[in-house]
């Protein structure tokens, strides 16, 4: 069948890559399609959040989802957008293993509250929220998501789940959420999709740790829960290397202690370890420097010992001063 474009379609065209068509097009919705378009067709100028809103006819909500996604799909090279409040949007970068230990404090403001509450995704987020958690939400709680969602760019239906998968774990608290949430960001995880991979991820992670320890009758407490998503997100371990951390706990110690394994996969991040065979090198290394105190130690040992070790005169000082007093009483 040959398709027929009218002549307004035929001329003063966008181009569009075939790489894009072919690689990135079929895996993205229907509406980030119409984002993409929309910024190639007005490529180099400078647009803000509710110019493209109004001409898709989209809420902002949409357009941060769909640049959001582009962003993390490399088709877009992060280029700074104009907000709502004509701050411009910072450049999404990779997060170090020290900014996701010590994350930027958030910044929580009523007026961001109030600007988005004209925004449909957001006001539709707090009701199933606060359904979700069967409670009404204070002030500061509100605010708490507004910054989520206005500031960091999470899109509503990534916050809706992140509520849903805490609640269904046992976790009610808004402040966890928050945490939860700022990871997910600091990975980069734009979709529900790649938020639950993520999670599912973590769970098998979490098991494989517990399982380590000898703990598979019960999930991880939060302050185990903390330490391994420091060590699998933070300091980015692999699996092999933070069990094997795990069984040299429990073999230095025989109890399944995080705060020890913390100890030891501290020092091997400080180390630059990346795999197991990086903390081969660094037993090697270790032994090497313990096998060359040794010696100096014995060196030292054997210094001391030669210094005392003298012959010594087998004649008794108190013998000889009786011979003495023996000789004049005798004169």
């Amino acid at each position: 069948m040959t398709w027929e474009f009218n002549e307004g379609f035929q001329v003063n065209a966008t181009l569009v890559a075939n790489q894009f068509i072919d690689q990135y097009m079929a895996g993205a919705n229907g509406e980030y399609v119409k984002v993409y378009l929309y910024l190639l067709r007005h490529a180099g100028k400078s647009l803000s959040l509710g110019e493209i809103a109004e001409a898709l006819h989209y809420t902002e909500g949409d357009v941060k989802r769909a640049i959001a996604y582009w962003k993390k799909e490399g088709v877009l090279a992060g280029k700074e957008m104009e907000r709502e409040t004509l701050k411009k949007e910072e450049p999404v970068s990779e997060p170090s293993a020290e900014s996701a230990q010590n994350p930027v404090k958030p910044v929580y403001s009523k007026e961001l509250v109030s600007r988005l509450s004209e925004d449909e995704d957001f006001t539709q987020l707090i009701y199933i929220a606060q359904k979700y958690m069967n409670k009404v939400f204070t002030q500061r709680e509100c605010q708490i998501f507004a910054y989520l969602y206005g500031e960091l760019g999470l899109p509503a239906e990534l916050l809706e789940y992140l509520v849903e998968y805490c609640v269904q774990n046992g976790h009610v608290s808004i402040r966890y959420m928050e945490t939860v949430a700022l990871n997910w960001h600091q990975k980069r995880l734009v979709t529900v999709e790649e938020a639950k991979a993520y999670s599912a991820s973590f769970n098998k992670d979490s098991f494989a740790v517990m399982k380590a320890f000898g703990l598979n009758n019960r999930r991880p407490a939060d302050t185990e829960k903390r330490f391994i998503e420091t060590w699998f997100g933070a300091y980015g371990f692999s699996r092999e290397v933070v069990l094997e951390a795990c069984n040299r706990t429990i073999e230095a110690t025989h109890t399944p202690s995080f705060a020890y394994a913390n100890k030891i996969l501290s020092v091997w991040k400080k180390a630059g370890v990346k795999n197991l065979s990086d903390v081969e090198d660094l037993d090697m290394i270790r032994q090497k420097q313990e096998k060359e105190k040794g010696e100096e130690k014995k060196k030292k040992s054997k210094a001391v010992n030669h210094f005392h070790n003298f012959e010594q005169s087998s004649t008794s000082y108190d013998s000889l001063m009786m011979e003495k007093v023996r000789a004049r009483m005798e004169k």
